[in-house]
């Protein structure tokens, strides 16, 4: 038997044995636009406000209405926040997938269902709840037409006494949750109230799980990566935002809304210091963006793969005519449509090279909901340092998901908006021309129309160091080769990479975005399973600097984790770093959508380390629950 299999089994006995506290997940499967999503965020919120780490991941149907969803809370003491393989209390709300839903869960594991379903009749080794919600709901709420939507909060109610959660804060959740809507306040609290009593009256506790008060979450938030990202933007001082709805980008433009009616509208003569244009489509929004940013204003669009694609050319002209961009890239399962609602990190050597001929481009990727909104803010710096467009690779896992965050900092360095040309300057340098480096670290001085300054002309062909237009060869490649001078100097500037160097550390890890809380997960179960010391490099900006070689150096073996099956990531270290890196470089790869959970990642190593790893049968693996087999 495998180490990590008899680590999963032995847990798995010792929590049916004794309490489980602050330490389990737990998966409600509903039906998309039935109204669940305001109970599953009061009980997240209800968790937190006990004190507990905890974090939700929403799973839904790319397509309509009445499709399964799937929303996933995680409970964590140790302030695990990465989706957890395993479901240990599942609250089965769909028909449909239901009994699927049951037969994947490991023995020992409770299961709250609708009654009708008589789920308890497929297995003799789970804990079964059963709740008549039909009946539990009517009395509740008299409207037919709003009962679908309130019959949910019935299992709030239901966890709620099981589980040991708080009514008091669980009413508080729901009134943030709802804000002044009283009537649905009303009616929520009478179906949370209901479920409560009823399991109060009809169940024994026989499952091990419970949630009991801590102090580890003093000052939390809870907020999506795409909302941090957009707080991040205003901070920053854009001006001009560009774009086209697209999953699972469209919150990132849509909070920005929000936010900019609410904080960046004159107060004396009421109007908007701003502008946010809805462009017909992808192409037509960068188009925007790169207009506006050469009339001085901080532009940026938000999109996903299908969108950076179409967004080619005029990427190339910004790269090459050297007019700043912030590109946001929300990632998600590709080719061509895809897996809409599915989470990925598939765009990471297209966004790369986005263009045709020579292109390389600056690309920044936050973790967490905190860098979210301090990157959104360095991705504007960048673009105007450099004078070319930087792509933010989130992903939808990180831009639409609820995590646990400390409250943003208010921005205290004042806007740096690069080599603009100023009189000082231009005395200094004698003779001015758009695109001459006369610094050595091949970023020009630009101009503003309307500063006073001499003025250019933009052009996206070919060009000499005055911005003439020109087809001679020496112009073309001393042009070409600037740029690449230009692109070596931000290796010092980019967001340095964040590492954990472990001392006898054989084994290294490499990794990027959410990637990061599966791999410090794992990390903790190959250490605590079987005594396997690593070392953590995480990426945070291509270009690389010297530091990721250092790194490789310094152990026998390093493992790259990503989110794709072509192991992109790694593809493009190997286009920088020398033969004898390239051959410690190994790769731990998932692709089937879900957030990678770190069960994954540690018996992915352990099976390249030589350790026999059990591996499940794929029939037991559900939609809503899938790993990385």
């Amino acid at each position: 038997m495998s180490p990590t299999d008899l680590a999963v089994q032995e847990q798995q006995a010792a929590r049916n044995k004794q309490r489980v506290v602050n330490d389990f997940s737990i998966q409600i499967a509903t039906v998309n636009g039935s109204g669940s999503q305001t109970a599953n965020m009061v009980l997240l919120r209800s968790i937190l406000l006990m004190g507990v780490p905890v974090s939700g991941k929403n799973m839904f149907p790319s397509n309509i209405a009445g499709l399964p969803t799937w929303y996933t809370i995680r409970a964590s003491k140790r302030h695990y926040v990465a989706r957890k393989k395993e479901v240990d209390f599942l609250v089965a709300m769909n028909p449909e997938t239901a009994k699927e839903d049951v037969l994947t869960l490991e023995p020992g594991a409770a299961v709250v269902y609708d009654e009708p379903l008589k789920l308890n009749a497929l297995r003799g080794d789970l804990i079964f709840y059963p709740v008549p919600f039909d009946a539990l709901v009517k009395p509740v709420c008299p409207d037919a037409k709003l009962r679908r939507l309130v019959r949910n909060m019935i299992y709030d109610g239901i966890l709620a006494k099981l589980l040991g959660l708080d009514p008091v804060l669980m009413e508080q959740a729901l009134a943030k949750q709802l804000g002044k809507k009283a009537k649905a306040v009303t009616l929520n609290a009478g179906a949370l109230k209901a479920g409560f009593d009823y399991a109060e009256a009809n169940f024994t506790k026989q499952d091990p799980y419970f949630i009991e008060p801590m102090n580890e979450t003093a000052g939390k938030i809870l907020i999506e990566g795409n909302t941090a990202a957009a707080i991040g933007c205003m901070m920053a001082g854009v001006t001009v935002v560009a774009w086209y709805p697209i999953t699972p980008s469209s919150s990132l433009c849509e909070s920005l809304i929000t936010y900019m009616k609410k904080y960046r509208v004159d107060k004396t003569t009421g109007k908007a210091t701003f502008a946010i244009v809805q462009a017909e489509d992808e192409i037509a929004s960068l188009g925007m963006v790169i207009g506006a940013s050469w009339a001085g204003a901080r532009s940026m669009t938000a999109t996903a793969g299908p969108g950076i694609s179409l967004m080619g050319e005029f990427a190339g002209l910004a790269y090459y005519a050297e007019a700043p961009a912030v590109i946001f890239d929300v990632q998600r399962v590709g080719p061509s449509t895809g897996l809409p609602t599915r989470t990925a990190q598939g765009d990471l050597l297209q966004a790369a090279f986005l263009s045709h001929g020579d292109t390389k481009h600056i690309m920044i990727m936050p973790s967490s909901v905190e860098e979210c909104y301090t990157m959104s803010q360095e991705a504007f710096e960048l673009a105007e340092l450099f004078q070319t467009p930087i792509f933010v690779m989130m992903d939808l896992d990180l831009g639409m998901n609820n995590w646990m965050s400390d409250g943003f900092k208010y921005p205290e360095k004042p806007i740096n908006r690069g080599k603009l040309l100023t009189d000082e300057t231009l005395k200094r340098i004698g003779e001015w021309g758009r695109y001459k480096d006369v610094d050595g670290d091949g970023i020009t001085y630009r101009t503003i129309p309307g500063d006073g300054m001499p003025v250019y002309f933009t052009r996206g062909s070919g060009h000499n160091a005055k911005g003439q237009y020109s087809e001679r060869p020496d112009d073309y490649v001393d042009n070409m080769d600037r740029l690449a001078r230009k692109f070596e100097t931000a290796r010092k500037f980019v967001p340095k990479p964040a590492i954990d160097a472990v001392p006898g550390a054989k084994i290294g890890f490499i990794g990027y975005g959410t990637s990061d809380w599966a791999i410090g997960e794992s990390r903790d179960q190959l250490r605590e399973e079987t005594d396997l010391k690593t070392s953590y490099f995480r990426l945070r900006a291509y270009p690389f600097n010297e530091e990721l070689g250092n790194f490789i150096d310094a152990h026998e073996r390093v493992y790259v984790i990503e989110q794709n099956r072509d192991a992109q990531l790694l593809q493009l270290m190997k286009l920088e770093l020398t033969p004898e890196r390239q051959t410690k470089l190994r790769s731990v790869l998932h692709y089937n959508g879900l957030p990678i959970d770190a069960r994954s990642i540690t018996d992915d190593v352990l099976s390249q380390e030589g350790f026999e790893v059990a591996k499940k049968t794929a029939a037991r693996v559900s939609a809503g629950s899938a790993g990385g087999e």
